[in-house]
């Protein structure tokens, strides 16, 4: 009995281990999972209606049930659960395919588009030298898809605040041919119009697949790599935060992430403050007027290291949140919780977290005036009185779109750029939830904390979108050639100017 349970479960572990992306998946499993799903996101997600009516999410999940029967394969109902996160529109919203599922995808000899593509000022361009397509050529179709059908199929796979797509750029531009891979299936060949810079004739041209590896190679080999490094790989230390006096009255912040220590007391925030209040001691030493803060890498990071920064750059008092709250008393459906505790423990701490949330209205949970969250906060007395020139794009999220929320908000600040990820008015942060489905073991994970930002309101904000500049720039393809930073040249030219009109106002 002993030897026949053995084999059991190594036919088991065998079976789990040999599926793939394109395996089948039983019906009953599916409804399983996406009836725990949808009871997860009611009951523990504060975000579900942050952007979206109730109306639209009841709709969208009858919509999602009447398709259960019509998919066929695993990838079929991954590809369903990231369209129904992304649909919430919250940038801590992720879909995580199990360890085997992605070794699997890891290990795929053939299938994948070769070579990367970056967006660039509206068009979709070949991203690397020397293959079989010229470098910068635009991408008009693909097996016989314009490639304005194509991109907005693969949006699912890149969560962003609100309606925002901006952001989903950044994980196309790295991930297109594994994303075309999970929506499309793996492909024999790729047929590819594509259009010469400065010619208006579409070229044809057929491509063979490559392989999971090589696709990355190739990507991590990309022509751009010299401009957006710092997007797609760790900031180097002596990189996080810098600053550089580019001529006597204009110096230029850079604070790449605000993953800087654990907390107050670390040495790594400590280092921080004191470069920052050594900066702006400077700045008025020097009688610096313009001040370039760049926080285009920035996707966020630890508090207080953004608060800090803001208090630095503003003449108020401000709060981090004006409101926050979470959507449970207690947290809901432990058992399905990613956690190495055993499920018969969990329980036992389930009634602690909800201690930081004491004021109930109308079934939910807010935090009160106790909480560090809500503190009043005073600027510092170096403070920077100038004009601030606020340089955001796609990348900026979290803690990092607070901070330029906050920022881009002072009457003294011009925003250039792109719209940031991360919403203006708020979003879903601080903690983060992860459960596992079921049958698939699929992790769905999301923030449960719905954040009110403490920015002023303005007519070129909406609720539903980024942080909106007020110089819309983009990197030309010109410069893309070159290297060279569209946003940076075009914010010291605007400066430029401003020196100008002063000195001829005076």
């Amino acid at each position: 009995m002993k030897i026949i349970s053995t084999i059991i479960c190594i036919l088991l572990s065998s079976a789990l281990l040999g599926q793939t992306f394109d395996s089948p998946i039983s019906l009953r499993n599916m409804k399983k999972d996406f009836k725990v799903f949808k009871a997860l996101r009611k009951e523990a997600n504060s975000g579900l209606h942050k952007y979206r009516t109730q109306a639209e999410i009841d709709s969208l999940y009858k919509w999602a049930e009447s398709e259960l029967p019509k998919l066929k394969s695993y990838g079929d109902f991954h590809n369903l659960i990231a369209y129904l996160t992304n649909f919430e529109g919250s940038l801590h919203n992720e879909t995580y395919l199990p360890k085997r599922i992605k070794l699997n995808l890891k290990q795929e000899t053939s299938g994948y588009f070769p070579y990367p593509l970056k967006w660039i000022d509206g068009k979709l361009r070949l991203n690397l030298k020397g293959g079989l397509i010229p470098l910068g050529a635009e991408i008009i179709s693909i097996n016989g898809e314009f490639i304005d059908h194509i991109i907005p199929k693969l949006y699912k796979y890149y969560t962003t605040d609100g309606f925002n797509i901006t952001g989903k750029q950044i994980g196309i531009n790295y991930h297109f041919s594994k994303y075309y891979r999970m929506h499309y299936g793996l492909q024999n060949q790729f047929i590819v119009e594509y259009v010469l810079p400065k010619k208006s004739k579409p070229v044809s041209i057929t491509l063979k697949s490559t392989d999971y590896k090589t696709y990355y190679k190739h990507t991590n080999s990309r022509y751009s790599f010299p401009y957006d490094q710092y997007t797609y790989s760790d900031i180097p230390e002596d990189s996080i935060y810098t600053y550089k006096q580019f001529d006597k009255t204009t110096g230029v912040l850079t604070i790449n992430t605000f993953g800087i220590g654990s907390g107050e007391n670390d040495p790594k925030h400590k280092a921080y403050i004191a470069f920052l209040n050594r900066v702006f001691t400077q700045l008025k030493e020097k009688g610096v007027n313009y001040l370039i803060v760049d926080i285009r890498e920035n996707g966020g990071g630890t508090d207080p290291n953004d608060l800090e920064t803001y208090s630095f750059l503003t003449q108020r008092t401000f709060q981090e949140n004006k409101q926050a709250w979470i959507s449970f008393n207690k947290i809901p459906y432990i058992k399905y919780y990613d956690s190495p505790i055993p499920k018969f423990l969990r329980p036992l701490g389930v009634g602690k977290f909800n201690k930081l949330f004491p004021n109930e209205k109308e079934g939910n949970f807010y935090q009160d005036n106790t909480s560090n969250d809500h503190k009043i906060r005073h600027p510092k007395t170096n403070a920077f009185t100038g004009q601030v020139y606020l340089l955001i794009g796609p990348a900026v999220a979290s803690a990092g779109s607070l901070f330029g929320a906050m920022l881009a908000g002072n009457q003294n600040t011009i925003t250039i750029g792109e719209e940031s990820s991360g919403g203006y008015y708020g979003h879903n942060g601080h903690t983060n939830f992860t459960y596992i489905l079921p049958k698939s073991k699929i992790k769905t994970s999301f923030s449960v904390v719905n954040l009110k930002q403490d920015v002023p309101i303005k007519s070129n904000q909406s609720q539903t979108k980024g942080i909106i500049p007020d110089y819309r720039v983009v990197q030309s393809y010109d410069d893309f050639l070159k290297h060279e930073d569209t946003q940076m040249n075009y914010v010291l030219e605007l400066i430029k100017k401003h020196k100008a009109i002063v000195k001829i106002d005076e």
